[in-house]
């Protein structure tokens, strides 16, 4: 079993939306919140909208027990904003419709609703969860496979240099599966 860090797993206090952190997603005290965003009609592509509360919670357990998944919670100057999963592919899915490779790292990211939209945010957090997960050396290729019909992280996936590769019939969706390598995502930032 997993235990809960004491620390972040990732702080940027220089970033200009402000103090980031991304921490291990706290089963008691973040599924509140992390329910009222996935049963939102906003995030439909997450796949919860008609969870119950106990449902999402099941599911957030699943992860935090599963010794190649995890959960984070990202935090904007202390408030909770934004999920991201990491995982595996070879222990999971997605690892059956293509050959992982070492160093390969699967991510979803899901963003709370705004209080006040703010322009560029999205793609700022998007750019901290590709920051965070190539900061680990062992980390040289991200792994995505959203549904196929979800344009808003299609143009984001592109513009952080995501190239990609096939849609895959999942049992829950059709999945665009989609590669970034490390070299890619730092040039796509660049420009």
């Amino acid at each position: 079993m997993k235990t809960v860090n004491v620390i972040p797993a990732y702080i940027d206090a220089d970033h200009p939306l402000g103090i980031i952190e991304l921490w291990p997603m706290d089963l008691k005290q973040d599924t509140p919140e992390i329910y009222r965003w996935v049963t939102q009609p906003y995030a439909h592509y997450w796949g919860m909208t008609a969870k119950t509360y106990e449902e999402v919670l099941a599911e957030y357990t699943t992860i935090h027990h599963n010794a190649y998944a995890y959960a984070l919670i990202g935090k904007i100057n202390g408030k909770t904003a934004f999920l991201c999963e990491c995982y595996d592919p070879v222990h999971d899915l997605i690892g059956r419709y293509y050959e992982p490779e070492d160093g390969d790292i699967g991510m979803h990211i899901l963003i709370g609703p705004p209080e006040k939209p703010i322009h560029g945010f999205t793609w700022q957090v998007f750019s901290i969860v590709m920051d965070y997960l190539f900061e680990n050396p062992s980390h040289n290729r991200v792994v995505v496979e959203p549904d196929a019909r979800n344009e808003k992280i299609h143009r984001l996936n592109k513009k952080a240099g995501f190239t990609y590769v096939k849609e895959v019939e999942l049992p829950h969706k059709t999945a665009a599966l989609a590669f970034c390598t490390r070299q890619q995502y730092f040039q796509a930032k660049e420009k």
